[in-house]
């Protein structure tokens, strides 16, 4: 089967057929990466076998594609904090490239409603993009003065990459 049957099945009613797609792409690697959307839903899944193995493809596929910034960008307030956790890191791994969401990822770095985790990631992603996301400097200072060790950590590494 080839990437865009695989993605199709992502959305099966079948839980079988979900995760049959699932596992396919997570032996692609980078060729899985035009199923990214698709497997960002497959995160929030209702069968944690399908979740897992769309977690899976996620973690081998690399940068998702430059045209689904926008898309990654309006997950990151998805009420899953799993699949918002995962956009963040796909816009991580766009680097530069994914500058256009730095705004959506400033407002998640600053939002104390938001999973920490989630967090964390949005502003890993923001250092990333390193002098790209030159916008984003006072939501990751701010948090660089919030109490939580590894948020901190992870915004002050975010501002000396953007600032270096």
């Amino acid at each position: 089967m080839d990437v865009s049957q695989l993605t199709a099945g992502l959305s099966a009613t079948d839980p079988q057929t979900r995760l049959t797609s699932a596992e396919a792409l997570a032996t692609m690697g980078e060729a899985a990466a035009p199923a990214c959307l698709q497997l960002l839903e497959a995160v929030g899944d209702d069968d944690q076998r399908v979740r897992e193995a769309a977690t899976a493809a996620l973690e081998g596929m690399g940068p998702p594609p430059v045209d689904s910034v926008a898309a990654l960008a309006e997950k990151l307030s998805h009420p899953d904090a799993s699949i918002a956790y995962w956009a963040a890191t796909l816009l991580g791994r766009l680097e530069s490239r994914a500058a256009p969401a730095a705004p959506s990822l400033s407002i998640v770095v600053a939002n104390s409603d938001a999973s920490m985790e989630v967090r964390q990631r949005a502003a890993w992603a923001l250092g990333c993009m390193g002098p790209a996301a030159i916008e984003s400097l006072d939501s990751l200072r701010s948090a660089a003065h919030e109490s939580e060790p590894r948020l901190v950590r992870l915004a002050t590494r975010a501002i000396e990459s953007i600032t270096k």
